[in-house]
């Protein structure tokens, strides 16, 4: 703070209840010896989360209240208010001060560790207000910059800028306090130590964990996690990329037995990879589970399949990448975050030498990484949910995108050379559908001498008189059988109309995995078209499920808007609209917003309408893009919008009428009514369009010239939905009564008063599963299966589906005519 006491630590004291908050008292302590000074941060779930960064000077901590926590980007300057001096014993605080305590909420240790000066300056600088120092915490490193502001007229609080300089330990985004989720004292979450959850066991001393090795008996194999096929990066901003290694797939586990290694399916090559396993005795645990790849360096010094196989035969170098960490001392880490289990596992090997190695990642966007292994000629790259948790079956959460095309192959025959020397012309190739070996084509091209002699040895060693696979006639020429036992990895161009792999070549043979299993690998629907977009601006807590556990997240949100954008602003632009929020999620608290409040962003339009009761207030009115993604950055999930423009308030531009069903009323049902609807209102000369609401039901839309009133265009729209029902009593109610719309399909015409809102085309809905409002054609409707048909797991289909839909959707030119 500004004004200092004599005693640093007497604003400290006055403001705390000793015997009711946990925190240290007041006593001043002193450090024995000549230590450097401590730097400490911590995370802190008080009226609104922060990070505290304390730096020890003048006997007692130095404390800063970063609103949004230390960022590595040196773009990013981030708000820090100076607080209290605190002392030096709270450098080791970590719980929970009661609610109404001053300070009142979660405490996590987030970093600890020591700071510096750089040369030429001193502690001295904090006073004068520009602080230069070098942090050697676990999480903060580098040099930093404390900047103080110049107060405006009036203003208590001292504020300071924080900033990361270009350094080494720098880099652009801003991901650190979205990565580093656990304490660097117990290894908890800001939930776990909420809820008194004890301190893990990985947060020993690695020095006594791993001599305490002789007693931890090795984890388990756990079946591992596996990557879905898919033709494209995905968008969001809660995905990491790793490169795809092109070797053996090994999880080794970590006991007092030492180390076991083991193929993707459960079998113990420990013998094979012993070079590796050997190396796993300088990790610092004393057990532990990872998973990675085993691989070897080619001349060229890129991982190499055919250089891991020459590895494995002459007992040759070989490399472990570990990318996830699965147990650690006991602790099950399946259930945690891939972030979390990322950020163990860096911590644990960061002094581990080579041969086993960090397999590394990036954030958010991976297409510079996927452009690096297209020119260095690596296998792909794997995108994996930073959130996901770690089960034992394929799963989109983790996703591949291969630089070449390449699969496993069974090799079930031959074809012999005419050429001299030469042992066989091709191999024959198959794979398992439906229980049955179905052939996939020969592969020519791809193997040296020394291949093709010991294929040629096995091939003889197989031999059988008939084939394995049903289709034998599909092959041409004399083919020469064999027992399918051998598994090959093959890449190739494309497949042909009939299922035939084009241009392949040989890349080497599987051990690790049984020929029974091999089957062809199966893309995940991924229409193209759908590269999810970076939103144009900051979104903050991007990470955040907003769906459920493993539903899409803020980021995705985001990148959803972003995508759409161009298709919801002739809908949205110029046009009164009220939010519906959900800040933490749908399953917390969500409200209806109409009016814009201060500090929402210059991005925010208004403008000021007179409501019923004559009070006069601001309506959000969004014209861009960037207005629309500073409503998701502010907790918004749905836009819906007034039946008239702001720049004719007054006079309604289109007629909604929402069929919404009863339970136990199927969706053909309301299709079926929708299109009567449509029929009706034709013949009173409207031209109509439906739109699924991501809900139940389905909105039919008249657009209008404006010209009638609120009153008559509600007048029009009650009386016609009372026809229906007077003309269908049985099938259609007008009445919001619950007792009326049993069994009925409710036609809201209300969505016409003034002040009323709609749902807009392409919003995304606040429920289970992410469903989005999507416009559709009459014809399209029946063979829709839901009204909530399209989700954000499948954003790239709705965009599809827009252009099939066209963009003459919703436009029509006439008026309503209103009988006297």
């Amino acid at each position: 703070m500004a004004d200092r006491t004599p005693d640093p630590l007497a604003e400290y004291a006055a403001k705390r209840d000793f015997a009711r908050t946990p925190e240290p008292d007041a006593t001043p302590a002193r450090r024995k010896g000549k230590q450097p000074p401590m730097l400490v941060v911590q995370k802190h779930d008080a009226t609104r989360l922060h990070w505290d960064l304390r730096l020890e000077a003048d006997g007692v901590l130095k404390s800063w209240a970063v609103t949004r926590g230390p960022s590595i980007d040196p773009q990013d300057k981030r708000l820090a208010v100076r607080t209290e001096d605190h002392p030096l014993s709270y450098a080791d605080f970590e719980g929970v001060i009661p609610a109404r305590a001053y300070g009142g909420g979660t405490v996590m240790l987030w970093d600890s560790g020591h700071w510096e000066p750089v040369p030429g300056k001193s502690a001295s600088d904090i006073d004068k207000g520009h602080l230069h120092f070098i942090a050697h915490g676990q999480r903060m490193r580098g040099e930093w910059i404390l900047v103080r502001m110049k107060p405006r007229a009036g203003e208590k609080r001292e504020n300071w800028l924080l900033r990361k300089v270009e350094d080494g330990e720098a880099g652009q985004g801003d991901g650190l306090v979205e990565r580093a989720l656990t304490s660097v004292k117990t290894g908890r979450t800001m939930d776990q130590i909420a809820s008194g959850t004890a301190p893990v066991a990985p947060r020993r001393k690695r020095a006594s964990a791993a001599g305490s090795r002789a007693k931890s008996p090795v984890p388990a194999f756990h079946p591992p996690m596996l990557a879905t096929l898919v033709h494209q990066l995905p968008g969001g901003q809660d995905w990491l990329f790793e490169v795809k290694y092109d070797g053996y797939r090994c999880l080794v586990g970590l006991g007092k037995d030492g180390a076991i290694g083991w193929t993707r399916t459960g079998l113990d090559w420990s013998d094979k990879f012993h070079p590796v396993l050997d190396a796993m005795a300088q990790v610092p645990a004393a057990s532990a589970l990872f998973d990675g790849e085993i691989v070897a360096l080619g001349e060229d010094g890129r991982p190499s399949f055919s250089a891991l196989q020459r590895a494995l035969k002459s007992d040759g170098p070989l490399s472990y990448f570990a990318f996830d960490l699965l147990a650690l001392d006991g602790e099950d880490l399946t259930e945690r975050p891939l972030a979390e289990r990322k950020q163990r596992l860096a911590a644990l090997l960061e002094r581990v030498d080579p041969p086993i190695f960090y397999s590394d990642h990036i954030e958010r966007d991976g297409r510079a990484l996927f452009q690096a292994m297209v020119d260095k000629g690596y296998e792909g790259v794997i995108a994996k949910r930073a959130s996901s948790r770690y089960v034992g079956e394929r799963s989109d959460a983790w996703l591949k995108i291969k630089v070449e095309r390449r699969e496993e192959f069974v090799i079930i025959g031959w074809i012999a050379s005419a050429k001299r020397g030469r042992p066989f012309a091709s191999l024959l190739l198959g794979q398992h559908e439906g229980g049955q070996l179905v052939y996939k084509g020969r592969v020519g091209t791809g193997f040296d001498t020394d291949t093709a002699a010991e294929l040629q040895a096995q091939l003889a060693d197989l031999a059988r008189a008939e084939p394995a696979i049903v289709d034998a006639k599909a092959v041409a020429g004399k083919a020469h059988w064999i027992e399918p036992v051998l598994v090959a990895e093959v890449r190739y161009a494309e497949y042909t109309h009939d299922g035939v792999l084009r241009h392949a070549s040989f890349i080497g043979l599987r051990g690790d995995k049984p020929a029974a299993e091999v089957t062809g690998e199966i893309e995940m629907n991924q229409p193209a078209g759908w590269i999810a977009p970076q939103p144009s601006i900051r979104i903050t807590h991007a990470d955040r499920p907003l769906f459920g556990a493993d539903g899409p997240t803020k980021g995705d949100l985001a990148s959803w808007y972003e995508a759409a954008a161009p298709l919801m602003l002739p809908f949205i632009a110029n046009r009164p609209v009220a939010l519906l929020r959900c800040p933490q999620g749908i399953s917390e608290q969500c409200f209806f917003q109409k009016h814009v409040q201060k500090g929402w962003g210059k991005e925010i339009g208004s403008l000021m309408i007179e409501e019923a009761d004559g009070s006069t207030d601001p309506v959000f009115v969004l014209g861009d893009k960037a207005a629309i993604l500073r409503c998701v950055q502010m907790g918004a999930i749905e836009f819906h919008g007034w039946g008239s423009r702001a720049d004719d308030i007054e006079h309604p531009d289109r007629l909604v009428f929402d069929l919404d069903p009863d339970e136990g009323i199927g969706f053909a049902d309301i299709a079926a009514a929708a299109r009567q609807m449509r029929d009706h209102l034709a013949d009173m000369g409207l031209v109509t369009f439906p739109m699924v609401t991501g809900g139940k039901g389905v909105h039919v839309i008249a657009p209008l010239d404006p010209g009638a009133d609120w009153a008559a265009t509600e007048g029009f729209a009650k009386s016609f939905a009372q026809a229906l029902e007077q003309a269908e009593p049985r099938r259609y109610t007008a009445s919001m009564s619950k007792a009326r719309r049993k069994g009925r399909i409710f036609i809201d015409w209300m969505r016409n008063r003034r002040g009323s809102t709609a749902v807009l085309p392409y919003s995304v809905r606040a429920r289970d599963g992410a469903p989005v409002a999507v416009p559709v054609a009459w014809d399209d409707l029946p063979s829709l299966a839901g009204a909530n048909r399209f989700t954000l797991r499948d954003p790239g289909a709705i965009l599809d589906h827009a252009s099939s839909v066209g963009a003459d959707w919703g436009k029509a030119s006439q008026t309503l005519t209103i009988a006297d």
